[in-house]
């Protein structure tokens, strides 16, 4: 893309944060493979990418040289629990399961995440990701509200890109086996989970009613100038619950075996939600229905960890059978495959069957549609966020490392 001239050339205080990376190999999902590329950025946004003789530079801009290394966009991680869960202090950095209760939508994962989680600032940017979506566990069938980060500050206000992102919930082991198993109360079946959460939306549809109801009255008071209704009280639970019946957040929906796939698509097609299906560890299995159904897969994890039942089916070769359907996939860590691996993702897909391309795809573009950030982040393109990572090589070759991040246009250290 040939640079045109911008005004805020002009303007010497921005000019001199100003910086462009010069002399690499661009990979980008929407602009291809660039041979002697150039990304200039300003103020934390990328104002040109292309080759390296179509864009002028200016005289009071950094230039990094990269040598032919590799210039990537920064990786997205569409499902972890980073910063709630903080494994080397034991129990006492396990905040992310609010197990007291079997619906808690009015819990914000925000409110537990740890900005100085030992792993966000090591192996998250080791493994190339520059934006992640975390939140709560799986252990309830509603457990609260995710949210979405990019790995840098000290304080989670100001690392914030989106809140809430979505409403997680859980189908299958988990909530049954914390709450109907350990707990000895509901749910303790499949249809226990599905029952609670058909009620809990039908009384969101009952708060929304009140609420809209209870504006009607008051607008007709004030014409008649009567005296207003009394105002409804304010359902912490519902208010969240409500975002997802007007469509302003979708649902998270932690399932691995199909029938629990299939359950809630039927439930969120009864109240008209929209939906996002996390982990399907069984959904090749159904693979062409779930594509019917335009709905996305964040699948995995698959790498590094220790399954269970549900999960006995997990293969790379899922994601492909899904990505020949037609199902929009992203590869997921969950934080339990360690983020410095995150690289190893597609280069397993890509050992599967899928194309470099799709597979490139399923940790850019493909989670930052999923997650709607994506006219913020998941490529290299004029007016989105200057999330670029440096690679000593070809970012799918095994020993190609992580050299240099930036986020917002600032180099991170790590």
């Amino acid at each position: 893309m040939v640079l045109e001239k911008i005004e805020i050339f002009n303007l010497n205080l921005t000019v001199n944060f100003m910086k462009a990376i010069v002399n690499g190999t661009i990979l980008c999902p929407k602009q291809g493979k660039i041979e002697k590329g150039t990304v200039l950025f300003n103020d934390g946004k990328i104002i040109a990418v292309g080759r390296g003789e179509e864009i002028q530079i200016p005289e009071k801009a950094e230039v990094i040289d990269v040598n032919e290394k590799f210039i990537v966009p920064g990786f997205v991680d569409a499902h972890t629990h980073q910063g709630l869960f903080d494994g080397s202090i034991g129990w006492a950095g396990e905040d992310g399961n609010e197990m007291t209760d079997p619906v808690t939508p009015q819990m914000r994962g925000l409110d537990s995440f740890n900005p100085n989680e030992p792993s966000i600032r090591s192996d998250v940017l080791k493994g190339g990701v520059t934006c992640l979506n975390t939140g709560p566990g799986s252990g309830n069938v509603i457990s609260g509200q995710a949210f979405i980060i990019k790995p840098t500050g000290k304080v989670i206000d100001e690392m914030i890109v989106k809140s809430p992102s979505g409403l997680k919930v859980a189908l299958g082991e988990n909530p049954k086996r914390v709450h109907g198993r350990e707990n000895k109360r509901m749910p303790a079946t499949r249809m226990g989970v599905a029952a609670l959460l058909r009620t809990t939306f039908t009384e969101a549809q009952n708060y929304i009613q009140e609420q809209e109801s209870y504006y009607e009255r008051k607008a007709i008071a004030e014409k008649k100038e009567t005296l207003p209704p009394a105002p409804p009280k304010t359902d912490l639970k519902m208010e969240i619950v409500a975002k997802v019946m007007k469509k302003e957040i979708p649902i998270h929906a932690h399932c691995h075996r199909s029938d629990d796939i299939a359950t809630i698509i039927r439930i969120t097609e009864e109240f008209g939600l929209d939906l996002v299906l996390i982990h399907g560890t069984d959904s090749a299995e159904i693979a062409s229905y779930i594509a019917s159904k335009n709905i996305p897969v964040v699948y995995g994890p698959t790498l590094f960890w220790v399954s269970k039942q549900e999960t006995t089916n997990r293969s790379f070769k899922t994601p492909v059978i899904l990505n020949k359907a037609g199902v929009k996939v992203a590869l997921q860590t969950d934080s339990l495959t360690p983020m410095n691996f995150f690289p190893l993702l597609p280069m397993f897909v890509i050992k599967e069957g899928m194309s470099r391309e799709d597979a490139f795809k399923c940790i850019t573009i493909n989670p930052a549609e999923i997650l709607k950030i994506d006219d913020r982040v998941g490529s290299l393109e004029v007016g989105k966020d200057a999330d670029i990572v440096i690679w000593s090589g070809d970012p799918f070759e095994f020993y190609s490392r992580v050299e240099k991040v930036y986020i917002n246009g600032n180099e991170m250290q790590f």
